[in-house]
């Protein structure tokens, strides 16, 4: 059982670091390909880390809550941390550094990351809790099913719903109308509200694999090689009509990134559970305090690009000071600053692990 949680907790871990690395580069202005999300259709490697979080958060719950009981203890508990969870995604939201620590409202983005943690981790708690895995299969396709047939068949003020960024995009439009500028972008949010619906299914797939993780499957890699296949070919396939696309979290986006979960825990799996190799430890660090890491390192950058330096901001003049030279490219400049950060708070998280501090959220 430890070995089975320590290999959550290093593909938890791993995702957190890459989370701040893609968010934390010395400059948006010179980012390697890589790095960058896809610019609208498609997926690069970091339009992985995200759903790889909300896959987890699904894995986790089945360790979490596989004896727990249908009763008001139970569902207080889910709905705190689900509170805890959204508050802290509003708080980083509406800070500034300027008196009185808040925002304009009209400046104040609603949805977010952990908001939509929050909101996931609820709805896939509950229904791990009250629906059998079988039920439970059903209730994912008709997720993905029904998204697909929302956006492509809804028409939007009487005009077709396009894929595109679009104003007749269905998602995008609703967003718009629900959070006006509250949006992360003035026509759309990748955490928007209709989007949700599929991220709630990229959780569930997490509790599939936390089942077969905790049963007593032989060759538990093997099976989770063969559904990660499986869901990267059904999910290019449905590509071609569907296509995979993280800021709608297109159904066939929830399928490749669960793919490429399952594929990168089986590996995970079978070095630590079946060749009891010992390695990641850094990660499982981070993974014990995913969210504080998490929360802290997205704190931590927004004060940095408030402070003013001169003409720059703290993370700005850090940035030029120590890490821009003439040998090396502005890429790798704003790599290394990167990589620094992710050193911070891998350090963080080892301090606390050593002093046997976890904060649960």
């Amino acid at each position: 059982m430890k070995q089975r949680i320590l290999s959550v907790d290093i593909f938890r871990g791993a995702t957190i670091i890459l989370m701040v690395l893609v968010n934390t580069p010395g400059t948006w202005s010179n980012v390697y390909a890589p790095f960058l999300h896809a610019k609208w259709h498609g997926y690069t490697p970091t339009d992985l880390v995200f759903p790889f979080f909300l896959f987890i958060v699904g894995t986790s719950i089945v360790f979490s809550y596989k004896n727990k009981r249908t009763n008001s203890g139970t569902y207080k508990k889910i709905s705190v941390r689900t509170l805890k969870l959204i508050g802290l995604g509003l708080f980083l939201g509406a800070f500034t550094i300027s008196f009185p620590f808040i925002k304009d409202w009209a400046d104040i983005r609603f949805p977010g990351v952990l908001q939509r943690i929050g909101v996931v981790f609820f709805f896939a708690s509950i229904l791990f809790i009250n629906v059998k895995w079988k039920p439970l299969i059903w209730i994912t396709l008709v997720l993905l099913v029904g998204y697909w047939l929302l956006m492509t068949l809804v028409p939007v003020n009487g005009i077709a719903s396009t894929l595109d960024r679009a104003p007749n995009n269905l998602a995008n439009w609703l967003d718009v109308r629900l959070f006006g500028t509250h949006n992360y972008r003035p026509d759309y949010d990748p955490e928007g509200l209709l989007s949700t619906i599929p991220s709630i299914a990229s959780s569930l797939l997490g509790v599939f694999t936390g089942l077969i993780l905790l049963s007593k499957q032989e060759k538990k890699a093997t099976i989770l090689m063969g559904i990660g296949g499986s869901f990267l070919i059904i999910g290019h396939l449905w590509d071609i009509i569907f296509p995979i696309n993280k800021a709608l979290w297109t159904s066939s986006f929830v399928l490749v990134t669960a793919g490429w979960a399952n594929l990168t825990l089986a590996l995970i799996y079978y070095l630590t559970d079946v060749k009891k190799i010992q390695f990641g430890s850094i990660f499982r660090y981070a993974g014990a305090n995913a969210i504080i890491v998490y929360f802290l390192s997205s704190f931590i950058s927004k004060i940095m690009g408030q402070i003013k330096m001169g003409d720059s901001s703290l993370h700005g003049w850090l940035f030029q000071k120590i890490y821009v030279h003439d040998f090396i490219s502005m890429e790798l400049s704003s790599l290394l600053y990167g990589l620094t950060v992710v050193a911070f708070y891998c350090a963080v998280a080892y301090f606390l692990y050593q002093k046997k501090i976890f904060i649960k959220v």
